[in-house]
């Protein structure tokens, strides 16, 4: 395969379609796969995420990456490619804040496994088992929700959803009727 500059992708808002369904499994390590992948990985570096999942830049596959610690350590980048993960196990409860690329300038507590275990296959289609915790084991729950149309923000009380209805109705009146993004938030 010939190598390629990787892309800078769209982040899809809160109202468009694609963030509420649930993706579909990989079959084949295709190059636009590939290439995908290395698309999201750079997106999310161009972000400042430390996770991001195909849904939210408008495919519909079961793959995300994350990194929750290279803005922490120095900027080294050391990203985990997921594709078609599983969680195996989740161990206590803890809360914690969260946001969203997807869902931005919203920031809530939301309850997660304090640990979990993951298995999935790697950008090289290769096993991959992690046992995290922290900021790793909430990074692969946020992001694996993505796969099955989940926001954080469907994890919070009701009431203070209530709260957020305004921030959250500007972000979806940043779709077509279709519900696609079509661009950056209303001024």
């Amino acid at each position: 395969m010939k190598s390629r500059k990787p892309n800078n992708l769209h982040i899809r808002l809160y109202g468009d379609k694609t963030l509420r369904e649930v993706a579909k499994p990989v079959t084949e390590f295709t190059d636009d796969v590939n290439n995908f992948i290395a698309d999201l990985v750079f997106t999310m570096y161009e972000k400042d995420g430390v996770g991001l999942a195909a849904p939210q830049v408008g495919r519909s596959l079961r793959i995300f990456v994350v990194d929750p610690f290279w803005f922490n350590d120095d900027g080294k980048k050391n990203p985990l490619v997921l594709v078609n993960p599983e969680f195996k196990e989740f161990h206590g409860d803890v809360e914690s804040e969260e946001g969203c690329l997807s869902v931005p300038n919203i920031f809530e507590p939301v309850q997660r496994a304090e640990s979990v275990i993951i298995e999935a296959l790697n950008e090289k289609g290769k096993k991959v088992r992690y046992e995290a915790d922290g900021l790793f084991a909430r990074a692969l729950q946020h992001e694996f929700d993505h796969l099955d149309g989940i926001l954080f923000i469907d994890k919070i009380p009701k009431l203070k959803r209530m709260f957020l209805k305004k921030k959250l109705h500007d972000l979806q009146r940043t779709t077509d009727q279709s519900g696609r993004n079509i661009g950056e938030l209303p001024l």
